[in-house]
């Protein structure tokens, strides 16, 4: 019986990643940590499929997308890289996979945690998903939830590794938390090990559950009065004040297609030093 496994990648929280830097694509610094991200992601596929997987699915979700070594992914696992996927984080998660993995996941918009933020790196000052603080974490186990997936395992920082038990996810946490831009982090040998340990613990809690599909009303905080104009000339999404957007969507697909609508015409209107 295949067991088929999404893992969607991001790279905010992945091994020993702190500074802005570390995940700019184009950057000495990314380019060393785009090893360890790959790094991390083959751990995890080695305890996937040590706990029962058949199918391991990666999906590129930071940034250009285009993050992972291929040349030293390991070969039981398969890599969507690229940008402009219908579901972006997520993609993927609407093919019949048993369970999603949510590896190198971060805080969100407005909370303590290394790179925090949601989706803009600095522009958005908090996320609501039904009037509750939304991290892409939460986002996406709401979709997962939607198609009748579990989230089964959560990395990052210790904080990150927090919700993962809101969830119903085990976590791995590969650096506490010290400030925005610090953390204390453990060293790859000591990450790969516990990755792989947790993983293969997190198969236990795959298979498809009930989809359930309903209405979600997200609220959008921005730190300027003219992201939000800008946001709020899409139709559905209303200026409910001077810095917030708000819209319902009748399904948390399409509640994220709206928020990916949002946040690229916000990311346009941003004009140089003053935001």
């Amino acid at each position: 019986m295949a067991v088929r496994i999404l893992i969607s990648a991001d790279m905010e929280g992945a091994t020993g990643v702190t500074a802005t830097t570390d995940v700019v694509p184009g950057t000495e610094a990314w380019q060393r940590f785009r090893r360890l991200l790959t790094a991390d992601v083959n751990a995890c596929v080695d305890g996937l499929h040590t706990g029962g997987a058949t199918d391991v699915l990666v999906n590129e979700a930071h940034s250009s997308q285009r993050n992972l070594l291929i040349e030293d992914l390991d070969p039981r696992a398969r890599l969507l890289t690229g940008r402009h996927k219908p579901l972006s984080m997520m993609q993927g998660i609407d093919t019949g996979v048993d369970g999603v993995v949510f590896l190198g996941y971060h805080t969100g918009a407005g909370a303590p945690g290394v790179l925090a933020h949601t989706y803009l790196e600095n522009s958005i000052t908090e996320v609501r998903l039904d009037g509750a603080p939304a991290s892409e974490g939460r986002l996406n186990a709401a979709l997962a939830h939607e198609h009748g997936v579990p989230v089964i395992l959560v990395t990052g920082d210790d904080l990150t590794c927090a919700e993962a038990p809101d969830f119903g996810a085990i976590a791995a946490p590969v650096k506490t938390c010290v400030s925005r831009y610090a953390a204390i982090c453990d060293p790859p040998a000591v990450t790969t090990a516990r990755i792989t340990d947790a993983a293969r613990r997190a198969m236990t809690r795959a298979g498809r559950r009930t989809p359930t599909t309903a209405p979600h009303r997200v609220e959008v905080d921005f730190d300027a009065t003219h992201l939000a104009d800008a946001a709020a000339v899409i139709p559905t999404v209303d200026l409910t004040a001077p810095r917030t957007v708000a819209y319902t969507a009748p399904t948390m697909t399409d509640a994220m297609k709206t928020f990916k609508i949002v946040t690229t015409i916000a990311a346009r209107a941003i004009d140089g030093l003053y935001g």
